[in-house]
């Protein structure tokens, strides 16, 4: 029953949003000898992104840390929403519902930490990580078997797109 509960929350999502630490990534914080921090992206996530844009579904970053490489990131992927710096994660999710024109209910959210749980309890389509703590995971519609940066993300933009019918359509030029 759990299990066609969250294929039915993700045939509903029209906006997909990602937190970044944790999530895109796996968690580690890298410091330069100048103080920058560097993220590591793992690619079989990227190309989920992209996927999942190509069906429709829009996509968006919410996340309470600034950081340059995540702009670079988004460009590279297509997201065309990102909201950075922003430790009150609604503030930025009221923004891009005005943007996008959608609801709540057709939001589908990833993060892992409780400063996620705001927009977590919102969102039509809550996700957290293996690794999330242990009050996401308990609120959370749908947990993850892969670690967030590490196919996470993939495996939610393929159920989604499972959900919604397109993933063969997604898949087909790279079968021609």
């Amino acid at each position: 029953m759990r299990e066609l509960e969250h294929i039915r929350r993700a045939a509903a999502v029209k906006v997909m949003i990602f937190d970044v630490d944790g999530v895109l990534t796996d968690g580690t914080l890298t410091y330069g000898p100048d103080g920058e921090a560097t993220k590591v992206f793992y690619v079989l996530d990227g190309l989920g992104i992209q996927l999942l844009n190509k069906t429709g579904v829009k996509t968006a970053i919410i996340s309470a840390r600034q950081s340059p490489i995540v702009v670079k990131r988004a460009a590279d992927l297509g997201i065309s929403h990102v909201y950075q710096g922003i430790h009150d994660k609604r503030v930025a999710f009221k923004s891009l519902l005005e943007e996008t024109g959608v609801t709540a209910d057709q939001c589908g959210y990833i993060g892992d930490d409780v400063i996620d749980l705001p927009l977590l309890l919102q969102v039509g389509f809550a996700v957290t990580v293996p690794t999330g703590h242990s009050e996401v995971q308990h609120r959370a519609h749908y947990v993850t078997r892969a670690n967030g940066g590490r196919g996470a993300v993939r495996e939610v933009c393929d159920m989604v797109m499972r959900a919604q019918g397109t993933y063969e359509q997604a898949l087909a030029p790279y079968f021609a």
